[in-house]
């Protein structure tokens, strides 16, 4: 869609983006929501189903404890590795933190405790073929101090938001870092809403901790409206700038949207690409809103 297209333009990024209901209807926009993109943070919504089918096979125990040093956690501004003493919490604890703050140090840990296999076994499963998840934030800021030939990440972030410096690090490529295309992630999203995936329980978790997102910022922002949920999940890593969510009108078919950016300037905060970022999942869900 040609408005879509000039909402990214002038905010001076490339997008892509794909909406769809979620019912069978078959009804989509698409602004080559076919191309891989990199998936950055948005992996964690593959991570949450996965843990969530362990849960249900009984592998995981939802409520069993961890403890955890905040010391010896992958950084991050949010969740645990913003505290100061050793805490504990469930697995089902450390998911939601995961998804609401997008704690990547709770998201490591219970990559660890689900494996990367699982997940992998279930883009396999749903046959979401152009879709692949490689690690979790701790191997991607190994990744990033190597590629920016820093020491920390704190370095390599600081390298990478230098606007004088044109990086072609592996975490911007979707050849080299966890990818998919915004239609697949439509497609998941769909059938989690629908209970293809997940058991009813699983279902309504997800639902609840996807709507419990604390950023306001992209898709969220361009829906304001009493009574309209948006069940999201941000993704974000130096100029990429991501978000899958599910947007739900009272009394009608909620619409699954997924919106993937890359910036031209490397500020770590770009407002206006945001504003984009909603405004073009603002465009595509009007054009497929439908009563029940």
């Amino acid at each position: 869609m040609g408005r879509i297209r000039a909402v990214f333009a002038d905010a001076g990024c490339s997008g892509w983006l794909h909406a769809r209901r979620c019912d069978d209807s078959g009804a989509e926009v698409c602004v080559d929501g076919r191309d891989r993109v990199v998936l950055a943070s948005v992996y964690k919504v593959l991570l949450l189903v996965a843990f969530c089918r362990r849960v249900e096979d009984g592998t995981i125990d939802p409520a069993a404890r961890l403890t955890i040093d905040p010391s010896e956690c992958t950084p991050g501004p949010t969740g645990l590795a913003a505290l100061h003493d050793p805490v504990t919490l469930s697995r089902r604890d450390l998911a939601t933190s995961m998804m609401t703050v997008s704690d990547n140090a709770a998201a490591d840990v219970l990559l660890g405790e689900v494996g990367l296999a699982a997940v992998t076994e279930l883009v396999d499963e749903l046959e979401l073929t152009e879709t692949r998840v490689l690690g979790g934030t701790a191997d991607q800021h190994r990744s990033l101090v190597r590629d920016t030939d820093t020491h920390s990440t704190a370095e390599a972030f600081a390298a990478l938001a230098d606007n004088d410096e044109a990086w072609t690090v592996a975490a911007y490529d979707p050849s080299y870092a966890s990818a998919t295309t915004p239609e697949e992630m439509t497609r998941l999203l769909r059938r989690l809403w629908t209970g293809e995936v997940l058991s009813t329980a699983s279902v309504e978790f997800v639902r609840s901790v996807m709507g419990r997102q604390i950023w306001p910022h992209r898709i969220a922002a361009a829906f304001p409206h009493r009574g309209v949920l948006v069940a999201g999940k941000t993704g974000t890593i130096g100029v990429i700038r991501n978000e899958v969510a599910v947007v739900e009108f009272p009394d009608e078919t909620p619409v699954a949207v997924a919106v993937f950016t890359r910036a031209a300037r490397a500020d770590p905060t770009l407002p206006v690409v945001d504003a984009a970022i909603g405004e073009a999942a603002r465009i595509a869900v009007t054009e497929l809103r439908r009563p029940h």
